[in-house]
């Protein structure tokens, strides 16, 4: 197993200022460093290359995304609204999403590290990859960014493996503990993009990613929200993957499957009342991963979204980079013991919020049959069809 690794000092230098934690300074909030800062994400790579599993990993040296790959998911005035903010001096986005004068181009890096991680993919450089960095992107709209979102690094990488690299169909899973709006809004009418939100029911955008949103004419299905009450854990998201993830991902039978990669359903995050330990998302892992090999040669890249506890982060995110690379460290977990305290029972009500997601399965369109549990050897990109 071959798993490549996206990382560049540059993502740290993403600026962010000060801030009253994920909100604008006030009269009466005294300054602080912003909520979405460099720390968490550099702890995580110093783990990775303090545990030694640095070793394992190829290293995958990013690209900035270029304008036309941007705008085959946002408007060009978007683009251009970025831009010109970052050139005079930097700006804000509203949302919580301020950027200083070298973001734009650091935000053009972190959707370049996307897209290398996906091209490594799919021509068999490696069997899967993680690319960590930032700023994330799943709040990005095609005509707007929020939620400290620039530029939709998973949307765009999917629709670069559709227009460049041959691929058709691909599946988005995104676990950030917030709904992936942008990127709902990005594929609302497309039936070639299974887009699957597991998401804190109203935590964040407000009222965003309810269940009955399931997409656009043409796509019914390949929009899926399992918003969850605050206070899940190991059951409600082994339910979701169990009922909904995987059968999805089974009837869809995608060529590519792409994980927006969050953190902050995390039991320690400041953002949101999800009880998930690193444990947990290596059982994610390991689960995509699966339906991966079922469905697309393995053909598997997670890209770094939220995650807001410096000190859990960074243990979640070596579980995750284990499962992938299936090399397990001698690192455990100091933090682990503390959440699994927490609980991880399926409640009643937590399952009903999964049964009311897994209601819209049998509207997910069905793949070719041929292309289930088959991948392509051919590191082409392009998968064949009878």
């Amino acid at each position: 197993m071959s798993t490549g690794w996206v990382w560049n000092e540059r993502y740290l230098w993403h600026d962010t200022g000060t801030a009253g934690g994920p909100l604008p300074i006030s009269r009466w909030v005294e300054p602080m460093a912003h909520i979405e800062s460099p720390d968490a994400k550099r702890r995580f790579a110093n783990l990775v290359a303090a545990s030694g599993l640095l070793d394992d990993l190829t290293p995958l040296p990013p690209r900035p995304a270029t304008v036309a790959e941007l705008t085959r998911v946002h408007t060009a005035e978007h683009v251009a609204d970025v831009a010109r903010q970052a050139a005079a001096g930097g700006g804000n986005l509203g949302g919580g999403t301020p950027f200083g004068e070298f973001s734009c181009e650091i935000a053009l890096l972190a959707a370049g590290g996307v897209l290398t991680a996906v091209e490594a993919v799919v021509d068999g450089t490696v069997d899967n990859a993680y690319a960590l960095v930032r700023p994330p992107g799943h709040h990005a709209a095609p005509d707007h960014g929020r939620g400290f979102c620039l530029f939709n690094n998973v949307a765009i990488a999917a629709r670069h493996a559709q227009a460049a690299l041959g691929v058709e169909r691909i599946a988005i899973v995104d676990w950030d503990v917030h709904h992936g709006n942008g990127t709902q809004d990005a594929f609302w009418d497309d039936p070639s993009v299974l887009a699957v939100s597991i998401h804190q029911d109203g935590v964040y955008p407000p009222g965003s990613g309810p269940v009955t949103d399931v997409g656009g004419p043409g796509a019914e299905g390949t929009t899926i929200n399992v918003p969850l009450p605050p206070g899940s854990g190991d059951g409600a998201y082994r339910a979701a993957f169990t009922e909904v993830v995987e059968p999805a991902l089974d009837r869809f039978a995608p060529d590519l499957i792409l994980v927006a990669c969050g953190f902050d359903a995390n039991g320690f995050d400041p953002l949101a009342r999800q009880m998930l330990s690193s444990e947990s998302f290596r059982e994610l892992t390991h689960r995509v991963k699966d339906a991966a090999e079922r469905h697309c040669g393995g053909r598997l890249v997670l890209a770094h979204e939220g995650g807001y506890s410096p000190f859990a982060v960074p243990f979640c995110g070596l579980a995750v980079v284990e499962a992938l690379s299936g090399v397990r460290t001698e690192v455990e977990d100091p933090y682990l013991p503390i959440v699994e305290n927490y609980g991880g029972q399926l409640r009643p009500h937590q399952a009903e919020a999964v049964a009311a997601a897994a209601a819209v399965v049998p509207r997910v369109p069905r793949g070719l049959p041929e292309t289930v549990g088959r991948g392509n050897d051919s590191g082409s990109g392009a998968f064949p069809r009878a």
